[in-house]
């Protein structure tokens, strides 16, 4: 009986397998199995990198490098009154000839912007005293005798003790005037010292400011910044109405810097233009470092939405640098002879 069911059983079995198709189910592999086998037969070889200087890592710049610095001393002077100026020489210009050839081109029947933005582009040297240390960009504010409208709102907070200094600083136009009640409220987080722009301080509080060194960093009173001083009310007109400017140190080029800053504008006297040019250079030099050469090296004129570019002489603002640095050299060439 037994033999009997099993025969039919297989009977069945065998006419079902006949008749339909086998079904067959398929399992894949588990995700990123396969990858995984692959990497491990692969070895990766990791390269280490030594520590590399901030100036000398790549910066992803691509293509050829391009020097921002111009240079004419190839050219020729041109040999009539019109020329291609790209091909020759520029002209030097002194400061009233440039003025007054921007004041032509912005007149009502070209331009018609009489009272157009008057800007000095001025090129530096940024080497400093030994030959692998440079001039790092640099912000300041230069005194202005003549005032112009440089469409900022400038804020000022000022630390002084005597009410005299009170008056000055709000004569002057701060925006906050204090003592020891204005550091405790900072030291409290009531004021923000990032609301203000500038901030300047008499000497005699300054025992009282160090506790607020580590808040203010860059912008802690010094001499040199010209952001600590008796005269409150000066210093106040200074970083409110005068010259803002950057020096911009290209990555590039190191020993290249530049500045473009507005020094008044074209409806201005002439004369009050010049003392505003020649406070800015002054202001440049104080940045400049101690070795032989000049700093400033170039300047140019420009007035937009003009594309013109006008070289100015610089001989007459900064004389006394080149026989400063005719002496340098004269001293240190009779150095060099009495060690020999």
């Amino acid at each position: 009986m037994n033999c009997f069911l099993r025969l039919n059983c297989v009977k069945n079995i065998s006419s079902v397998l006949s008749n339909n198709s086998i079904l067959v189910c398929h399992y894949a592999a588990r995700k990123g199995t396969r990858e995984k086998m692959r990497r491990k037969k692969v070895k990766v070889e990791i390269k280490k990198v030594g520590f590399i200087p901030h100036n000398l890592r790549d910066k992803g710049s691509t293509g050829p490098f391009i020097s921002k610095r111009l240079s004419d001393d190839t050219r020729n002077w041109p040999l009539d009154d019109v020329w291609v100026q790209r091909y020759h020489k520029w002209r030097i210009y002194n400061f009233q000839e440039a003025v007054e050839s921007h004041r032509e081109t912005h007149h009502p029947q070209i331009y018609n912007i009489p009272d157009a933005p008057l800007n000095a582009f001025i090129e530096l040297d940024m080497k400093g005293a030994k030959k692998n240390k440079f001039v790092h960009s640099f912000t300041r504010v230069a005194r202005t005798p003549y005032h112009f409208d440089n469409g900022e709102d400038r804020t000022t907070l000022v630390f002084c003790k005597t009410p005299e200094a009170r008056a000055e600083a709000e004569g002057a136009g701060a925006t906050l005037i204090g003592d020891i009640d204005i550091i405790k409220k900072i030291e409290k987080g009531d004021i923000v010292l990032p609301d203000f722009q500038h901030i300047l301080a008499h000497p005699n509080i300054l025992p009282e400011l160090v506790s607020l060194r580590g808040l203010m960093k860059k912008k802690f009173p010094n001499v040199k910044s010209g952001t600590l001083g008796t005269n409150i009310g000066e210093m106040v007109t200074t970083f409110r109405k005068g010259i803002q400017y950057t020096a911009l140190q290209d990555i590039g080029e190191p020993d290249y810097g530049f500045i473009d800053a507005q020094i008044g504008n074209l409806n201005m006297e002439t004369s009050h233009l010049e003392e505003n040019f020649k406070c800015l250079l002054e202001d440049i030099n104080v940045m400049r470092p101690k070795r032989t050469g000049a700093f400033i090296t170039r300047v140019f004129l420009t007035s937009a939405p003009s594309i013109e570019r006008l070289k100015v002489g610089l001989e007459p603002y900064l004389a006394d640098d080149f026989v400063k640095d005719a002496y340098e050299s004269d001293s240190d060439d009779e150095v060099a002879a009495k060690a020999n």
